[in-house]
């Protein structure tokens, strides 16, 4: 059974940071892009960071560029996000997804976990 288990959301304050965990199991890790996504209530769900597990090759939107950076621990089948200098504006939840592709589309991605809350207080 393929899973993936987001942890590590919370309430910070602006300026703080935090860091997400995905870890993964029933599938091929190596062959695999792991995405982070969040979705702030009303909006749609958005890409904003995501690594390719077998080069280690990591990419993230301009909205979180210099602030976020995804991880991976190939032993432990686990991706980090790790979110520096966060915005009230970051408030969402955040998924992680496995997928074949580097893409920013929800449908590039086969599967999700269950999301992680993050809350920015001002």
């Amino acid at each position: 059974e393929v899973q993936l288990v987001e942890s590590g959301g919370g309430l910070v304050q602006a300026g703080g940071s935090l860091r997400l965990s995905c870890a993964a199991s029933g599938f091929t890790f190596d062959d695999y892009v792991i995405g982070w996504f969040r979705q702030a209530p009303g909006k749609e769900r958005e890409g904003v960071s995501c690594i390719s597990i077998r080069d280690n090759n990591t990419y993230s939107t301009d909205s979180v560029k210099g602030r976020f950076t995804a991880s991976s621990d190939n032993a432990k089948n686990t991706v980090y996000l790790q979110m520096n200098s966060l915005k009230p504006e970051d408030t969402a939840v955040y998924y992680c997804a496995a997928g074949r592709l580097l893409s920013w589309e929800v449908y590039d991605y086969d599967y999700w976990g269950q999301g992680t809350q993050v809350t920015v207080s001002s």
